[in-house]
């Protein structure tokens, strides 16, 4: 086992790595409370493969564990599901003690954050990610939230977990394409952060790709590594962590375009990585070398480089809802060189000729 740190003073807390954590109550030790309730929430993919294991393996901690499985999938993270969450601890009468366990991916990690940042105006929760994505990226720096029609993770809180659980052993039983990706946000922790991790993966991508045990604990302490050392620098993202999101504005349009679920998150941001690439190249920031080079990984790890069909009008609009729009101003994330990003705006006929690039339509109808 190793472990990562994330520095955020009195709300601090480590990020365990390992094969087999899962089913040693030692792993949840620091966040034992004997007289309280334990929530796990799961989905109904996930909970009949790991929910008695993870239960198991608390009972020592807590006088009560109690289950809440919800729903599968990306088009289910919404107020009815998180209310799902609510109606949970307020039947068993769960009290501020509590601690919310999330057991899946991304998102049950973000429902269940968010679920315990509200109940009772804050409870303790702690993140044990099942996939490739959820363990990298969004199990740790406490972003929690729901979906709306409009735009991706629109509603939600900054709360973070006490403990980030990540159980090599897991991953063995993710699909292939939910651990293809997966890779997208290791790809991009190279990309924005570390030239030489990148170079790494070029050399160790098909080791991922099996699911050799040393390579994949090498990727997921890498990514981690690099998370926490920028949340702890910008817990709330108002500089240097809105760099996390390469990729992510594009993709971010793609879900909310084609349908939540219909593209895997990590699909979309693999393809608004290459976007936003191009768009580099185009303001004169970035060698179209270093695109190729990107391109050429995502594809070897089975990723979409191209997005979808859909008029630049229409992702203008969902993207104008992003998060990091100021003042009307869409800022984008963008390439200096390998392994250093920058968070910029760009005008929007470089915008369409990116997109246009990469798969958009030009006009509606085209």
């Amino acid at each position: 086992m190793s472990s990562v740190r994330v520095e955020l003073g009195s709300r601090s807390y480590d990020i365990l790595i390992g094969s087999g954590l899962l089913a040693q109550p030692a792993s949840f030790a620091c966040v034992a409370r004997a007289r309280a309730s334990a929530l796990v929430v799961s989905n109904t993919t996930v909970a009949p493969l790991y929910a008695d294991r993870l239960q198991a393996s608390l009972q020592p901690h807590y006088a009560r564990v109690l289950r809440c499985v919800l729903p599968d999938g990306e088009q289910y993270k919404d107020w009815q599901t998180l209310n799902l969450v609510f109606d949970a601890l307020l039947a068993q009468h769960c009290d501020r003690r509590s601690v919310v366990y999330a057991l899946g991916g991304g998102v049950v990690g973000d429902i269940s954050g968010f679920a315990a940042a509200c109940y009772m105006r804050g409870v303790d929760f702690v993140q044990v990610p099942t996939t490739l994505l959820a363990q990298v990226d969004s199990s740790v720096g406490g972003k929690t939230g729901i979906n709306h029609p409009a735009g991706k993770n629109m509603i939600g809180a900054f709360h973070q977990p006490r403990l980030v659980v990540a159980d090599s052993e897991v991953l063995r039983s993710l699909p292939r394409r939910e651990l293809q990706a997966g890779l997208a946000e290791v790809i991009k922790h190279g990309a924005i952060a570390d030239l030489e991790f990148f170079a790494w993966l070029e050399h160790h991508l098909d080791d991922l790709l099996a699911l050799d045990a040393p390579a994949v604990a090498h990727a997921v302490h890498r990514c981690c590594s690099i998370k926490a050392r920028i949340v702890s620098r910008d817990e709330t993202e108002s500089g240097a962590r809105a760099l996390l999101n390469f990729g992510h504005t594009f993709g971010h349009a793609i879900e909310a375009a084609m349908g939540w679920g219909r593209w895997l998150h990590g699909e979309a941001v693999a393809a608004g990585m290459v976007v936003a690439a191009e768009l580099s190249v185009s303001l004169g920031l970035l060698d179209r070398q270093i695109l190729s080079r990107l391109r050429e990984l995502l594809l070897r790890a089975g990723l979409p480089v191209q997005v979808p069909a859909l008029p630049v009008a229409r992702y203008l609009d969902l993207m104008r809802v992003d998060k990091k729009a100021e003042g009307g101003t869409l800022r984008y994330v963008l390439l200096d060189a390998l392994g250093s990003a920058r968070l910029a705006a760009a005008p929007d006929a470089l915008v369409t000729e990116a997109l246009c690039a990469h798969g958009a339509l030009a006009q509606a109808d085209a």
